[in-house]
Parts: structure tokens; sequence; C-alpha cells
């Protein structure tokens, strides 16, 4: 059998290996509902641009600190941090077999978030949100086929879940569902260094937070 590592996937594998069919784009306002930010919210999230913006005046910004800069401090403002929610960082997925084409699947996830108050079947925690992080050079979309791979585990314990993948500035979320053959549907781009669209983006981060009791 023939090991292949996520990171190397292209999408048309990815939709050869797994069946994922992609849905057309739909508005954040059809699948969540977006509340206001406080005044304290749009003050963290400014600091978060202006940090950001240092690094960035130096050149391209290294996956690792994309993470430290940008993605973890967005998750705690938006309440990711709080129980009953737990993130893991770096986890290893359980290898997907693919019989037909005499291939295993593995990779390693940068960042999920689970609710541990909803385990699924075999007590394995609900999924809430995946996120693929690339560094600044490299375009936010380039991490969609590592996504989906990821994804596709949770999908044989719950119906959907959320993805995120980007590069610190740019921000693109998919909303991934079980169906019959698994979809993804794309949302609109988010970018978080432009102040209206990052306003959204933290607004869209809570509201896929406060989601905890649909699967």
């Amino acid at each position: 059998m023939t090991v292949i590592n996520a990171n190397t996937l292209t999408l048309d594998q990815v939709y050869h290996y797994l069946k994922f069919q992609k849905l057309s784009y739909s508005s954040f306002n059809s699948l969540l509902l977006l509340e206001p930010l406080s005044e304290f919210e749009r003050s963290e999230l400014a600091q978060i641009r202006i940090d950001f913006e240092n690094y960035l005046t130096d050149g391209k910004v290294l996956e690792g600190m994309v993470m430290a800069l940008t993605i973890l401090p967005l998750l705690r403002l938006a309440g990711f941090y709080r129980s009953p929610i737990k993130m893991r960082i770096e986890q290893e997925i359980e290898r997907i077999n693919i019989q037909d084409e005499d291939i295993s699947i593995t990779g390693r996830l940068d960042l999920i978030c689970i609710n541990k108050d909803y385990p699924s079947e075999k007590d394995i925690p609900f999924w809430i949100l995946v996120i693929e992080a690339k560094n600044t050079s490299i375009s936010s979309s380039s991490g969609l086929p590592q996504l989906l791979t990821y994804a596709y585990k949770s999908l044989e314990q719950q119906k959907s879940l959320w993805g995120l993948t980007t590069n610190g500035v740019y921000y693109e979320f998919f909303y991934i569902q079980k169906n019959t053959y698994p979809t993804y549907q794309p949302l609109p781009s988010l970018h978080l260094m432009e102040p209206e669209s990052s306003e959204k983006l933290l607004q869209v981060l809570k509201a896929i937070c406060q989601l905890q009791n649909i699967k």
C-alpha cells in the first residue's frame, strides 16, 4: 500500500480519492447569526492588526508566527478558549485507507477546535472548526486540499463542521457536510488588514463558536 501525506495532495486528488463535491458560494448571513461587536472587541481586533502589520513590513511571515500573531488571538477573542471548547495543535489524523487505489493518506492538522461536551460515536469529540495555516507568501486557498482531507475523517462521526484556511492576511471559510458524498461550500474571502472585513472575520468566528448545539 502506498502512503501519501495530505500536504502533497492536489484538489483534483481530493475529489478523486475522497469524492468531495464543491457547492456554490454562500453568504455568511445564510448560515450564521452575526452579532455586532463591542468597543472592546473592536479595540482588541485593531491591536491584532497593528501587531501583525509590524511583522508584515519585514516580509514573509512563517506559519508559526501567523498562528501566534493572528489565529490564536482571534480565537481567544471569539471565545474558543472557554469551556467546553478545547483546542488541539498539530495533531495527527487517523489514516484514511482508499482500498480501490491501494493507498493510505496520513497527515497532521494545524489546529482543531472541539466541543468535549458532545462526544460522537466511539467517544470521539465533536469537531467545531479545523484550521489550516500557511505563510504569508502562499495563497490562503492552497491549504484547502489538506483541510478537506482532515475534515473527511470527522464526517464519519458527525454531519457537518467548519473549516478555515488562512495565510494570516486572507481568511477562507468553508462549510463542510456529510451528505451522500462529502461536500464543501466556500464563503466570501475576508481580509484581516481591512478594518471592516476584519470585523466580519471576528463576527464569523464568534458565530461559529456559539454553534455548540448543532451537529
